[in-house]
């Protein structure tokens, strides 16, 4: 009998599904890169939209298309205008005035897929932080219940509503504001300033926080993109560990399940994923892309702690055999059962093969098959 693949997300996250594993493969970044670059997808794929895709492999998706119902809006004395920089419809400027003064950034295209990256970053000076502070205490959040219900009947069918909300207070810096090595410069000149700035976003994050907690969603994930090269642990702990506990004491009270993106390498953080106040982690990558082996994620998560995906990306290409795939697979869902998210470290690569995709589909029906009807 088919799985009712909503109920299964989440009976697996209360632990009730007997030892059942889901399979999210979040194939979404190769399927955009396809519809860019206008190629057809493969075989019996061609033609399918998103949907379609997932529904034909029969596989769940990771609905953060439910990102949409958190809004957050300025208030009248923000104003934020884009313009277009050149003729390609890819490069824009944002400019944001505020009465303490006016911050702007570019973003840029490319020619292989939607991505858009800064070339000039938002916060780059102690006057930009000030205009960011300003821009995050005019900052209010809520969430829209007409989304939520148009999505809902919409995508279901394919798993559990989520979304990722925004980024704790340093990794907003290093990955939306400022990037890496401004960020840095901005810590080592004008700390106080800085740590203005975190105390502004938080204030703003306390209403984010609240609108989420009340909101229908039921497992939350925050989008740190954490990575021990960019971010020591040192820094970590000092930064992150808080805002964790601060968001984990409200969203648990409202019986939210929390988790949080690490990807790139995580070795250093891994001795503290007990003490994050987080029900799982996402896309810790292992050997043979990571920095760690599954072993070693599974002795510092032990029982407690969800794994929210945990196959390396680089195993769907053709680098590595449907064999080696095949493995790794049965020792991921023997090692992390009942505490298994199944999914790609950390999506779908571009020259991923979608067979693999179904591959592991398979692999996971036949290990659920035989578990107990829960």
């Amino acid at each position: 009998m088919k799985e009712n693949l909503l109920e299964l997300n989440r009976n697996i996250l209360k632990r009730k599904a007997n030892g059942k594993a889901i399979f999210q493969p979040r194939i979404n970044a190769w399927y955009d890169d396809r519809v860019f670059s206008k190629k057809d997808l493969p075989g019996k794929f061609a033609g399918c939209d998103k949907v379609a895709l997932y529904e034909k492999i029969g596989c769940s998706d990771r609905l953060y298309n439910f990102n949409t119902c958190l809004e957050a809006q300025y208030d009248s004395s923000v104003k934020v205008e884009w313009i277009s920089i050149n003729t390609n419809g890819r490069d824009y400027e944002k400019i944001m005035t505020t009465p303490v003064g006016t911050v702007n950034e570019i973003v840029c295209g490319n020619d292989s897929n939607y991505g858009m990256m800064p070339t000039k970053w938002l916060c780059t000076t102690k006057e930009d932080l000030r205009v960011c502070s300003y821009i995050e205490e005019a900052t209010t959040f809520s969430f829209n219940m007409d989304t939520y219900n148009k999505l809902y009947s919409e995508l279901s069918h394919l798993g559990l509503p989520t979304m990722f909300i925004p980024r704790t207070n340093i990794q907003k810096l290093i990955v939306e504001l400022s990037g890496v090595e401004d960020t840095y410069y901005l810590l080592a000149d004008y700390e106080d300033e800085v740590e203005d700035y975190f105390k502004s976003l938080t204030k703003s994050q306390e209403g984010m926080i609240k609108a989420v907690a009340e909101s229908p969603i039921e497992w939350i994930n925050y989008g740190d993109n954490l990575h021990c090269r960019i971010l020591p642990d040192y820094m970590f702990v000092k930064y992150i560990l808080p805002e964790y506990e601060k968001r984990g004491d409200v969203l648990h009270k409202a019986n939210k399940f929390v988790y949080s993106h690490w990807d790139g390498e995580v070795k250093g953080y891994l001795k503290y994923a007990k003490s994050c106040f987080l029900d799982g982690i996402e896309a810790i990558t292992p050997e043979p892309q990571g920095d760690v082996t599954i072993e070693e994620v599974k002795e510092h998560l032990g029982d407690e702690i969800f794994l929210i995906d945990g196959l390396a990306a680089v195993l769907f290409n053709d680098t590595y055999s449907k064999e080696h795939l095949t493995r790794e697979t049965k020792k991921i869902l023997n090692l992390f059962e009942g505490q298994l998210i199944l999914g790609i470290s950390d999506e779908m690569p571009a020259d991923g093969e979608i067979e693999k995709v179904e591959l592991v589909t398979e692999l996971v029906n036949e290990f659920n098959a035989k578990k107990n009807t829960f």
